[in-house]
């Protein structure tokens, strides 16, 4: 599970250079937001972007505690329910992006992951892994640490797309805040 800390940098998923429709206050009162998600915990945020920065979907911006380039400050951590329907559509896509760059991350998890009680394991939460599957995995991971997803579809032919069933995890953890197992995102 994820402990509580800062993301450093976010994937935009929609930018809103007129603020949100239906906000009450006068068009020119508005401030521009854009919505992201963080590359490391996976929290949604709204940000402020910096006067004249030319933000678009799919950029990955720092927002950390140093200088920032792009982005003016963090305005608040949002839910699955606060994104606009672009920014939905588009988190599959920066999600499945993201887990593609960090592909190690989450090889580890593959060959890392516990019982969480003595009947259920950490594998189990992984969409299409049942007692079977978990033990095949189990078996292969003692002959030889995983070392790429392709190595894990390689090697156990009954994981396709490993990415995949991660990608899913990680959306289910996004979209359910009843949720009762975070591995992938923080609360």
């Amino acid at each position: 599970m994820k402990t509580e800390r800062k993301e450093e940098n976010a994937v935009v998923i929609d930018v809103l250079p007129m603020g949100y429709v239906s906000e009450q206050r006068p068009v020119y009162k508005r401030e521009p937001v854009v919505q992201a998600v963080g590359v490391d915990q996976f929290k949604l945020l709204e940000l402020v972007p910096k006067q004249g920065a030319d933000i678009q979907i799919y950029d990955r911006v720092y927002i950390g505690d140093a200088e920032r380039e792009k982005v003016e400050r963090v305005k608040r951590r949002i839910s699955y329910e606060d994104l606009t329907a672009t920014a939905k559509l588009e988190l599959p896509f920066v999600i499945e992006q993201i887990v593609g760059e960090n592909e190690q991350r989450f090889v580890d998890f593959f060959n890392k992951s516990v019982p969480i009680t003595p009947k259920f394991h950490m594998l189990h939460l992984l969409p299409g892994i049942g007692k079977k599957l978990m033990w095949e995995v189990l078996e292969q991971r003692e002959k030889k640490p995983f070392e790429s997803f392709a190595d894990i579809s390689g090697r156990i032919k009954s994981l396709p797309h490993p990415s995949r069933m991660i990608v899913s995890r990680i959306l289910r953890e996004i979209e359910d805040p009843d949720e009762k197992y975070h591995v992938f995102t923080s609360r």
